[in-house]
């Protein structure tokens, strides 16, 4: 058996896979939070948070590096871990450092810092000569500016230090930028606490659709799990509508896909290590949209554990813990696994979501999950606003997809204004 510390979570599906995959494999975990009540807010009434499963649950000022290392290098001399964890990217960079001061195993510090932040990985791809969009990165509006006017419009701009899609947006003129930098501009702290960093990546908007490579790195070798389609809406915005696995593609897509997002882990130096990485595939060939070193979010893991066997939240606690993943799988019976966003398009309070049981009784549906109603809603301007999923395979081939819309076209949600 063995004791993880894990730094922090988000509140979704990981704050369940991770707890999960940490029992089942036989080892307990200690949770420290800088804000117990962030997660207490998220459990479903009448049940316990997973995160509350720990063998301990301390609190911490997670957001000052300076005090944590040492206060945890005390906890380490009384209660023992044996690897740090987290899911959440705002404290990966955390947890590689912590892992480092107290010589445990886990990714270079420097290769997730820089993987955590856009305009890092930006630069770093280019040096080592990985393709990616044309950038520029600036702190102040004349700079933004006169940056945006190089590259030329239609461009994407994007805060380098959100997730989620966060402020994410597509600009086609000066004005539609000013309003993106003022929108930005205006949320200088994250919802963890964090002050953000006032540089802003401007990028060159890229053609073609956008899959995700997953892959496994541990010991200097990476394994390609394999890639995953997406599908996005909400234009200006990117917002996650849906995701499938295997990505329908042609051989040579797939191909080029896994080997660009090989040579971007390599760029910057990611080893030991659960990544998710972005790619365009555009005319000119694939282009790396980002790098992000732990597993994907969106369920996009219990599609590739439906379809292949492989389960990458294990897979993440074993790395953390300096050992070689299984990553051998089995014949699930399923030939692709496909999942769909709800996602609102009116503010309001939710009132119903009619339709729920029919999906649920539905042929090879594997998840429904729904918002309940009271809720509150908002337009979605980023990954963090859905409604619910719906999650769905194919045993026969790649007609995954084709089932989950046809399953969301059939939920209608109520949502009544304010």
């Amino acid at each position: 058996m063995a004791h993880l510390l894990m730094v922090e979570s988000w509140v979704g599906s990981m704050s369940r896979l991770l707890p999960r995959a940490i029992r089942e494999n036989g080892h307990e975990f200690t949770f420290l939070t800088r804000d117990l009540h962030h997660y207490l807010r998220s459990a479903p009434e009448g049940t316990a948070h997973p995160l509350l499963a720990a063998r301990h649950v301390l609190t911490a000022d997670t957001n000052d590096t300076a005090t944590l290392l040492p206060a945890v290098e005390r906890l380490h001399t009384a209660l023992g871990f044996d690897g740090v964890i987290t899911s959440c990217d705002y404290y990966l960079p955390v947890a590689a450092r912590l892992a480092d001061r107290l010589g445990l195993p886990g990714p270079s510090a420097e290769a997730v810092g820089n993987a955590c932040r856009k305009d890092a990985t930006r630069r770093v791809l280019d040096a080592a000569g990985v393709p990616g969009p044309r950038f520029a990165v600036h702190s102040t509006w004349a700079e933004v500016a006169e940056g945006a006017r190089e590259i030329g419009y239609p461009l994407v701009v994007k805060p380098v230090d959100l997730c989620a899609g966060m402020y994410v947006r597509r600009v086609d003129d000066e004005a539609a930028l000013r309003d993106a930098w003022r929108a930005l501009d205006g949320f200088p702290v994250n919802a963890r606490g964090q002050r953000r960093s006032p540089a802003v990546l401007l990028e060159e908007l890229l053609d073609g659709p956008e899959v995700s490579v997953e892959t496994v790195s541990y010991g200097g070798t990476t394994e390609v799990i394999g890639v995953t389609d997406k599908s996005v809406g909400g234009a200006p915005a990117f917002i996650e509508t849906g995701h499938m696995f295997p990505a329908a593609l042609a051989s040579a897509d797939a191909a080029a896909a896994r080997e660009t997002a090989v040579l971007a882990l390599k760029a910057l130096g990611l080893d030991d290590v659960v990544a998710h990485t972005e790619i365009k595939l555009t005319a000119a060939g694939p282009r790396v949209v980002e790098v992000n070193p732990r597993p994907a979010g969106n369920r996009i893991t219990e599609l590739i554990r439906h379809v292949t066997g492989v389960d990458l939240a294990t897979a993440c606690v074993d790395v953390a813990l300096g050992h070689r993943p299984d990553l051998r799988g089995w014949d699930t019976g399923m030939r692709s696994a496909a999942i769909g966003f709800l996602v609102p398009a009116t503010a309001g309070t939710l009132a119903s979501v009619d339709g729920g049981d029919a999906a649920r009784e539905a042929p090879d549906v594997l998840e429904v999950q729904l918002a309940e109603p009271g809720r509150s809603v908002e337009a979605a301007g980023s990954n963090n606003a859905y409604l619910g999923h719906v999650m769905a395979g194919d045993p026969e081939g790649p007609g995954a997809r084709a089932r989950v819309e046809a399953l969301l076209s059939g939920l209608r949600p109520r949502v009544v204004a304010p």
